[in-house]
């Protein structure tokens, strides 16, 4: 399941229906749910809809972040400055996505999903105009920050509206093809950016993240409704009283406690605080962090494996990047099997599913991504036939999917009552590791050659892979001494 930190409980972690008891006398006057409010009596079709216009948009924040790994020779060239600086280009825009979150996810509570979409996709649009023109590398640098900030709104919020719109027996397919799209995004926009780097300006990158950001954003206020239903009974609220005259009617999300500061610290403070307490939490997060690092790395890494050794240029590298994106596409499709290998044991265990089933598929993606970085970096000599290093990298590429879709599925289930906070955990050291692994990248593959730096990663990797293994034996005990997570289920 996608990061969210959006969440249904108020300051103090209690439901918002709860976050201030209504009176007696006028419990008639709060307004509740009717069928054609609800978003889960969309039409099918209209709900793949809406969630295939969040899926693009998620995409295309992600797809913006690698768009730059073509970038840096032009932007030394024409902006006077060194390659070091140029690779920030990247690395400041997910430092972006790992902040962002925590001012999102609370505004989301109380100005709902939707319009927390618009203003942040319209500012993701106005911010990569100074990006596409860049006076100097100071104004490029700033506002890759400032777009990687203003996208991460549909690393945080949006998987929230794909929950909004499915019941819980339909929901996991739709949450598989939302997960695949922020870590497609980086496969694709490596993949552009060498067509266009080949073939014409480098600022030509940007510009065309320009035109994408302006279709996405039609799209979204077009075809995507509000979803969260807080907010839709607060406005179903408001709407009454307009109507009637009549005062009295209110939502829960009328009453609720705390300042909108208070919220934004809250949303800080816990992710933080579950990284710092518990050691579960701690080493899952740690595992995806190093897998985001490892994928964020190959952005400068395969410059170097295919074009330094291989003699690649722009845009034959950009299309070694495919291997992975199949790989993930290839994961994807096998969702179905998974979801029937989950409703079998929920049967065989009164309707419940135990949160440490969901890590099963993680110990696929566990043992696959060693062995695809282990094929990787011994083949990586210009001997071998350029499409077997291709191949390997594709195994990474479903155990990217694995991996993480069975970790955001364990820690919204295990960590409930803070399943927004357990996923801000995430998405916070997760992006930190990707804004960092590449400032390394260049001078790791100098000093190990490519055989050596990639079966470092790999290494690494195996050292990370018995974790599943580990929590789904042991899941269980460890989150009955957590101070977090839930004990049944």
């Amino acid at each position: 399941m996608p990061p969210d930190n959006s969440s249904n409980t108020d300051g103090k972690n209690r439901p918002v229906s709860q976050a201030s008891a209504a009176l007696p006398d006028d419990n008639e006057y709060e307004v509740t749910l009717c069928p054609e409010d609800d978003p889960k009596s969309f039409s099918t079709p209209r709900k793949w809809l809406i969630t295939l216009a969040i899926c693009n948009a998620a995409l295309c924040a992600t797809f913006a972040s690698s768009v730059a790994s073509f970038t840096e020779t032009g932007l030394q060239r024409d902006l006077h400055t060194i390659r070091e600086v140029t690779i920030l280009s990247i690395s400041l825009y997910v430092q972006g996505l790992a902040l962002g979150p925590l001012l999102f996810a609370p505004l989301s509570e109380v100005y709902g999903r939707n319009n927390v979409y618009r203003a942040a996709y319209f500012l993701f649009w106005v911010f990569t105009w100074p990006i596409a023109f860049p006076p100097d590398i100071e104004t490029f640098l700033v506002f890759r920050f400032l777009t990687g900030f203003s996208s991460s709104a549909f690393l945080s919020v949006a998987g929230g509206s794909v929950s909004d719109l499915f019941d819980n027996n339909q929901v996991a397919t739709p949450m598989g093809v939302y997960t695949l799209s922020p870590f497609f995004g980086p496969i694709l926009g490596p993949l552009i950016s060498g067509f266009i780097c080949n073939n014409t300006n480098w600022r030509w990158a940007y510009r065309v993240c320009l035109i994408y950001e302006f279709v996405t954003l039609i799209t979204l206020l077009v075809f995507v409704p509000e979803t969260y239903v807080p907010v839709i009974l607060k406005r179903k609220a408001a709407k009454l009283r307009k109507q009637t005259g009549n005062d009295k009617y209110w939502a829960p999300l009328d009453r609720r406690e705390g300042s909108m500061m208070h919220k934004i610290m809250l949303s800080i403070y816990t992710p933080f605080r579950l990284l710092l307490i518990d050691r579960m939490a701690l080493s899952l997060n740690t595992w995806n962090a190093l897998t985001l690092g490892i994928l964020y790395l190959t952005f400068e890494a395969f410059p170097v494996i295919f074009g330094d050794v291989r003699g690649f240029n722009y845009q034959e590298t950009g299309l070694a990047f495919l291997g992975m994106g199949v790989g993930m596409i290839g994961a994807l499709c096998t969702q179905g099997l998974w979801n029937r290998f989950h409703r079998n044991v929920a049967a065989q265990n009164g309707g419940k599913l135990p949160p440490e089933t969901r890590l099963i598929m993680g110990m696929v993606g566990g043992v696959l991504a060693p062995i695809g970085l282990f094929w990787l970096a011994f083949t990586t000599y210009r001997a071998v036939p350029w499409i077997v290093p291709i191949i390997a990298s594709s195994l990474f590429g479903a155990a990217v999917y694995y991996i993480f879709t069975s970790t955001f599925t364990y820690l919204v289930t295990a960590y409930r009552p803070i399943a927004a906070s357990a996923m801000a955990s995430n998405t916070a050291l997760r992006c930190c590791f990707a804004a960092a692994f590449p400032l390394f990248a260049v001078q790791m593959y100098d000093r190990l050659t490519t055989v050596g730096a990639t079966a470092l990663l790999a290494g690494l990797m195996t050292l990370m892979a018995p974790l599943p293994f580990i929590y789904y034996r042991m899941g269980k005990n460890l989150r009955a001494q957590s101070k977090f997570a839930v004990v049944d289920g």
